[in-house]
C-alpha cells in the first residue's frame, strides 16, 4: 500500500565557489532552516532525517554525518546516509518520499550538501580506484568521448551545446541562489570560449560549487496543512532510481539502459504516455551542456538522434514545449552531492508556484532527475500541483 506524500518546502543557500564563512554543518543548516520556513514547521516536527552527499573524497571529509548529526536536527530522530555518486541528491529525495508514501513517517526532511571548496572533485576523479576502469582526466575527460559519440550517430550541429549553455545561464540569472550570474551570456561567446575536452568548451562546463538543499516531505495530513494555509505543495506522482555497472561488453553511455529503464517506470507510474505534451518543466542533469540532448532521448522526450533538434528549435527554452532548467541547472549552480536534490527541490518549485522570476506559467507536472557516477546511477521524480 502506498500513501500520499508531497513536498511541503525546499530551502537552499546561495551557491558559491567558497564558502569560507561557514562551516559544513552551518551551511547546511541554512538550508534546512529555510526549508522548514518553507514548510512552516519547526524541526520539532520532523520525525526523520535522510542525508546525501557525493564521494566523501570530494571534500576531504569522510564519514560527515557522523558529526553532523547534531547540527541536522537528528539527536533522538532515525538518521540515515545514502550515497549514489553524483546523482545522491535525487537518491535521497526518493528515500525520503519512499519513507513517506510507506507509512513508516509523516514528514522527513531531506538533506545534501557539497562544500567543494575545502578539497578537489578533480582530483578525486583522477586517482586509481581498485576493480575499476581508471578515470584519469576528471568528470569532463570521462564523458568527452560520450559527447563526440553523441554527435557523430545524431549529426547534430555543434552550435548545439553553446544553446544550452547559453540558455542555462541566462536562466541562472534569474535565479538568486545560482552560482553563476550570466544573464548577456551569448552561443557566439561561448563557441569562442577554451576547448578544455574536446568538443566540450570552457563556457559549456558547470562550476565547482559550496552550497547545500534541502525538502521537507510530508504525508496526506500534513499536506493539508500547508493547502489551508493557502500555499500550494508539490504532490509526487512518481520516483524511480536505476543502476547499471560501470563497464561491461556493449554497455551503452551515450543512452545508458539504467536511464531508461528509469524513465520508463518514472512515466509508468506516473500515468503519462507522452512525455513531452504532459511535463511542463524539466530539471535535468546536465553538467556539460551537450547533456541536454542527449538525455532528452534518454528519458523518452525525444527518439533517438532528435533531442538536439528541440534544443536548435528553442523548445527547451521557458516558454518552450518543455522548459529545460529553468532555474539554470547545474550549468549555473554545481555543489555535487547538493546538485541532483536541487534539480528536485526546483522542479517542485515550479508546480508549487514558488519560482519567482523563472517560473514557467501553469507548471502542472514538473521532472526532476539526477545521474551519477560514470552515467551508471538515476533518480528522478514527477511533481505535480494536483494530488495524484
Amino acid at each position: 500500500m502506498s500513501f500520499p506524500a508531497a513536498v511541503l518546502g525546499t530551502g537552499q543557500t546561495h551557491h558559491v565557489a567558497k564558502r569560507g564563512d561557514v562551516s559544513m554543518a552551518g551551511m547546511c543548516r541554512e538550508a534546512i532552516d529555510r526549508a522548514l520556513a518553507d514548510s512552516g514547521l519547526t524541526m520539532a516536527d520532523i520525525d526523520a532525517i535522510v542525508i546525501g552527499k557525493a564521494p566523501d573524497m570530494f571534500e576531504g571529509m569522510m564519514m560527515p554525518e557522523l558529526y553532523l548529526a547534531d547540527a541536522l536536527g537528528a539527536p533522538g530522530k532515525p538518521l540515515l546516509r545514502v550515497h549514489t555518486a553524483g546523482s545522491v541528491g535525487g537518491s535521497t529525495a526518493c528515500v525520503a518520499a519512499n519513507m513517506v508514501q510507506g507509512g513508516v513517517h509523516e514528514k522527513v526532511l531531506a538533506i545534501a550538501w557539497e562544500k567543494q571548496s575545502e578539497s578537489n572533485a578533480m582530483w578525486a576523479l583522477s586517482i586509481p580506484v581498485p576493480f575499476t576502469m581508471p578515470v584519469g582526466a576528471g568528470a569532463g575527460g570521462y564523458f568527452a568521448p560520450h559527447v563526440r559519440s553523441y554527435i557523430r550517430r545524431s549529426n547534430a550541429p555543434l552550435h548545439v551545446g553553446a544553446m544550452v549553455a547559453a540558455k542555462d545561464r541566462r536562466n541562472g540569472a534569474k535565479n538568486p541562489h545560482a552560482h553563476l550570474k550570466q544573464g548577456d551570456k551569448t552561443v557566439e561567446e561561448v563557441l569562442a570560449s577554451q576547448v578544455l575536452w574536446d568538443p566540450i568548451r570552457f563556457d559549456e562546463t558547470c562550476p565547482s560549487s559550496d552550497g547545500a538543499c534541502a525538502v521537507v516531505i510530508g504525508g496526506e495530513e500534513s499536506a493539508a496543512a500547508v493547502e489551508a494555509s493557502g500555499k500550494k505543495v508539490g504532490w509526487i506522482h512518481a520516483t524511480a532510481m536505476r543502476t547499471e555497472p560501470l563497464a561491461y561488453a556493449g554497455r551503452d553511455q551515450v543512452n545508458p539502459q539504467a536511464g531508461q529503464d528509469a524513465a520508463k517506470a518514472l512515466w509508468a507510474q506516473a500515468g503519462i504516455t507522452d512525455p513531452l505534451a504532459e511535463i511542463d518543466a524539466a530539471e535535468i542533469y546536465v553538467p556539460f551542456s551537450w547533456f541536454e540532448p542527449m538525455w532528452l532521448e534518454n528519458l523518452g522526450f525525444a527518439a533517438p538522434g532528435d533531442g538536439w533538434k528541440l534544443t536548435d528549435k528553442g523548445e527547451t527554452e521557458i516558454g518552450g514545449t518543455l522548459p529545460v532548467n529553468p532555474s539554470g541547472g547545474v550549468l549555473s549552480s554545481n555543489p555535487i552531492g547538493a546538485s541532483g536534490m536541487i534539480r528536485f527541490a526546483e522542479a517542485a518549485k515550479q508546480v508549487m508556484g514558488r519560482a519567482g522570476d523563472y517560473q514557467v506559467e501553469n507548471a502542472r507536472k514538473a521532472l526532476g532527475h539526477a545521474y551519477g557516477g560514470g552515467s551508471q546511477y538515476f533518480s528522478m521524480w514527477v511533481v505535480g500541483s494536483e494530488r495524484p
